[in-house]
């Protein structure tokens, strides 16, 4: 049997990403209140702006953070266009109001390195959620795009001058110490995004060139239960024409793949590479 994806209702899946805004949103709060505001990890973004302003003038950051978020939206929808939505802009309201919500929450640790390595999980672990969303929390990432547009320059590259700027002004404010922490911070928040857009589980590509080409094919037809698509190939030396046999399947079932290959034909060519993110029937919907 081959596997299928269930389809959601369009208004059911709405209701999910919308879920996914406001959960993803108040975790991306939560983690900023416990662990980066109060060890002063400015850690990029909108949110580092708001734990300087906190530390040099004593501004609520949900405050900072409405002031800056609101008008860079106006600025998106108005310089680059309406693509960006009302799930942008829940996004954009309801984190501040979660960081104004839980401002009085005791912090959960003052050490600054565990303040880091644990805020940036929690932001990117909410921020991942978010975007599974199809939707984002505005800020800074707004303004990379308006000076993506505006400058030529590439959007990661946007991204990284307004972090690096953020980052530069927490070690002139704070210290060095500071700085590297934040920095501690981001690169635990871009990793920990992969992983919730990705997932933990990894899957196999195999490509497969063999003698044995038809009775394989069957194999993982109707032994695994998975599909194979048969490419064309030719040799390098001997320019004759051997086909080769792709597929995808999980690490589960890598095991059982390999025996079957080595079981028909002990002498094929077999190529195996990680497969990050599979989309599709019998994987994940797109």
């Amino acid at each position: 049997m081959r596997r299928k994806n269930r389809l959601l209702h369009p208004k059911t899946e709405l209701v999910i990403e919308y879920l996914c805004i406001l959960i993803g949103s108040a975790i991306v709060a939560v983690a900023f209140n416990l662990f980066l505001l109060p060890n002063r990890v400015a850690s990029g973004g909108v949110s580092g702006i708001s734990t300087i302003a906190h530390a040099v003038f004593g501004w609520q950051p949900a405050y900072v953070q409405w002031a800056l978020n609101i008008p860079l939206f106006v600025a998106g929808v108005v310089l680059l266009g309406r693509q960006f939505g009302v799930k942008t802009l829940v996004g954009t309201l309801f984190l501040p109001l979660v960081v104004y919500l839980t401002k009085d929450v005791e912090p959960a640790t003052r050490d600054p390195l565990l303040g880091s390595l644990f805020g940036g999980i929690g932001v990117g672990l909410g921020l991942g959620i978010v975007f599974r969303g199809k939707a984002s929390t505005g800020g800074t990432d707004l303004a990379a795009q308006i000076i993506h547009k505006y400058t030529g320059l590439s959007l990661g590259m946007c991204v990284v001058l307004i972090d690096g700027l953020i980052v530069s002004t927490a070690a002139f404010v704070f210290d060095i110490e500071q700085a590297l922490y934040a920095l501690i911070g981001l690169y635990v928040t871009s990793k920990t995004i992969d992983l919730v857009q990705v997932g933990l589980g990894s899957s196999k590509m195999a490509m497969i060139i063999t003698n044995e080409e038809e009775k394989v094919r069957r194999a993982i037809l109707h032994e695994i239960d998975r599909g194979v698509t048969r490419l064309s190939g030719y040799g390098g030396y001997t320019d004759h024409e051997r086909p080769v046999l792709m597929c995808v399947v999980q690490q589960a079932e890598f095991t059982k793949l390999k025996q079957l290959v080595k079981t028909i034909d002990p002498s094929a060519f077999v190529i195996v590479m990680n497969a990050a993110e599979v989309l599709g029937e019998g994987f994940k919907r797109t």
